[in-house]
């Protein structure tokens, strides 16, 4: 079977297909992310006749009518939307988009007697040897004779020079007889092949994930409310992020932005919460992980295309079906009451920040599992336990870190068929043993990465208990961290640095760092431990403060003890150093263990 055929086609050729909807340009309402100079420099590429790469189309398969007649599937473009967007821009002259859903004419301005090409701008509108647009030259019936007269009597040009400007004119015309190459990929190709494929041709290096090709694939469709979904996907994420672009997105799409389905996703504008930011892949892959109780994303292509795995065919029917289920799921997504009544579960881990969570993968899980568990009917209180747990115990083992693919099939599949909680008490009785607590996680907690997940997850722990900031009495961690307070250094790196310790990857270990007040920092500078401690000490027996307000014995026994800092620190210096990390990473696991434990 042939993988792709490669051939030649006109500009002017591939423009007529998008515009007759021959081919499809899946995601042509977003954002057009080249800058002017961009479309300028593709231009001159083009008038001096040099390559501008290839254009990848994948046919869609023709998919088996309930009649028994064929449906031919349409080409999809999966790359090269950004180069004839760009032509469509310059050439056509239709507006783009710009990254703030507002459309926008790019003009390109050409000089015939320099053959040189700007982007038009107001010094160029002034300078009668430029011409302001192109995109008038390609419009069917141009004169482009009596606008060569024109131009040399405007610019009182001699007869001579008139043969030179009626060349360059002819020449910026004959662009749209330019070819580019086009790879046509086969209907028959699986998701993995394509993009193989595609990694091997492209040029640039640009890896498109099976999430994009998804998307080509929903944004294509014209039977089933593909753009529908498209567009719901598209704009929840933006709006997540950039709520501003509101009215420009009303203005740009009036008439989905009446329907309902934009009617669903409207509260995103006032959504602030950062905790979990959403983008299109991570959508998808909640959407799909929940309704078709599959994990790899390939395999959503292969059923948007009505692929049937057992009849081994392509069928309108399941295609159809797919179509129904993926909406249902994307609609579940951008449900306020579901994102919102999930940012509460997460957030009642003790994840209050962004910085706190890693795996994008944990949270896009962790939502597909609550969205299942609502729809399987289990109570709100049972959901907030398993879901709760289920996030923790993933961040604690890495189980979604690299490919999540297989680890999302399986773990949807026994939640679904068997009991929620049986499955995850399975799941902490073979993961979390007594030899995890007590070995494993005190080696992974042997790190100099501020941001390493044990690190986070015991920043978690103590948002959960209420824990003050070290020698803190009354600002807590919560607020520390929310407010980007200081990861202070219990022995101060520069007194580890005048020890002799130069090597980062020891006076930064994990176990060397607590969330502290800016000012309690300071005061610290460089003391060994003995030495600040000694004043803390002080304070304490109603000595002058110094630091932080703690003044008794039993405030700053329960703030150190919260902190996972071993006995007798209050005396420790450099000779006491490695054994002092030791001793509280095996209190660090400590803490997180019970704050797991607390969690059930």
């Amino acid at each position: 079977m042939a993988r792709y055929e490669v051939n030649n086609c006109s500009i002017q050729t591939l423009l007529s297909w998008i515009q007759s909807g021959e081919v499809a340009i899946p995601e042509i309402q977003r954002p057009f992310v080249w800058d002017s100079t961009k479309v300028r420099d593709l231009i001159d590429s083009l008038y001096a006749g040099f390559p501008v790469g290839f254009i990848v189309i994948w046919k869609n398969p023709d998919i088996r009518l309930k009649d028994g007649s064929i449906s031919q599937g349409r080409k999809i473009l999966i790359d090269g939307q950004q180069r004839l967007t760009a032509l469509q821009a310059a050439i056509v002259g239709d507006p783009v988009l710009n990254s703030s859903y507002k459309r926008k004419h790019i003009k390109i301005a050409f000089h015939p007697l320099e053959e040189r090409f700007e982007v038009a701008n107001s010094a160029i509108a002034k300078d009668s040897s430029w011409i302001q647009d192109i995109a008038p030259f390609y419009v069917g019936g141009f004169d482009s004779l009596s606008f060569v007269l024109e131009y040399c009597d405007k610019n009182q040009l001699a007869i001579t020079t008139r043969t030179a400007v009626n060349a360059a004119i002819s020449r910026l015309q004959q662009i749209q007889n330019n070819n580019i190459g086009v790879i046509e990929l086969s209907p028959q190709l699986d998701i993995s092949q394509v993009t193989e494929i595609f990694i091997r041709i492209n040029s640039r290096g640009v890896v498109l994930s099976q999430a994009d090709f998804a998307m080509s694939k929903i944004a294509s469709d014209e039977r089933f409310d593909g753009n529908t979904i498209r567009k719901t996907v598209d704009y929840f994420c933006h709006l997540k992020q950039k709520p501003g672009d509101y009215e420009a997105i009303c203005d740009i799409d009036r008439d989905f932005t009446a329907s309902e389905d934009f009617a669903r996703l409207r509260w995103i504008i006032d959504e602030h919460e950062d905790i979990y930011e959403p983008d299109y892949a991570d959508v998808l892959r909640v959407a799909f992980t929940f309704r078709f109780l599959r994990g790899r994303i390939s395999e959503l292509v292969s059923l948007l295309s009505g692929r049937d795995f057992e009849a081994r065919d392509f069928l309108d029917h399941v295609a159809e079906q797919s179509f129904a289920s993926l909406r249902e799921g994307v609609q579940a997504f951008v449900s306020r009451t579901n994102f919102q009544r999930y940012l509460m579960i997460v957030k009642s881990t003790g994840i209050i920040s962004p910085s706190l969570i890693r795996s994008q993968n944990v949270l896009n899980f962790g939502y597909a599992l609550f969205l299942l568990l609502r729809d399987k009917g289990t109570p709100a209180a049972i959901i907030e336990k398993i879901v709760r747990r289920w996030i923790v115990l993933c961040i604690l083992t890495g189980r979604y870190s690299g490919s999540p693919e297989s680890k999302f099939d399986y773990d949807i599949k026994r939640f679904h068929d068997n009991d929620p909680m049986d499955f995850l008490e399975q799941t902490e009785a073979g993961e979390l043993s007594d030899a995890f607590w007590e070995l494993t996680l005190v080696t992974r907690l042997k790190t100099s990465v501020a941001n390493s997940p044990m690190f986070q997850l015991f920043l978690m722990a103590q948002v959960k208990m209420g824990d003050y900031g070290f020698l803190s009495e009354q600002i807590d961690v919560k607020s520390l961290i929310e407010q980007r307070g200081d990861i202070h250094h219990i022995f101060p790196k520069k007194y580890l640095q005048k020890c002799g310790i130069r090597d980062s990857r020891k006076y930064n270990q994990v176990a060397n760092y607590v969330y502290t007040q800016s000012e309690i920092n300071i005061e610290i500078r460089d003391q060994a431990p003995k030495d600040y401690m000694h004043k803390v000490l002080e304070q304490c027996s109603g000595g002058a403060v110094q630091y932080g307000g703690i003044n008794s014995l039993d405030k700053l026994r329960a703030n150190l003890q919260s902190h996972c800092i071993p006995e007798g620190f209050e005396t420790m210096d450099i000779a006491d150093y490695e054994n002092f990390l030791e001793h509280r990473r095996q209190l660090m696991a400590a803490k997180i263990r019970s704050y797991y434990q607390s969690l059930r």
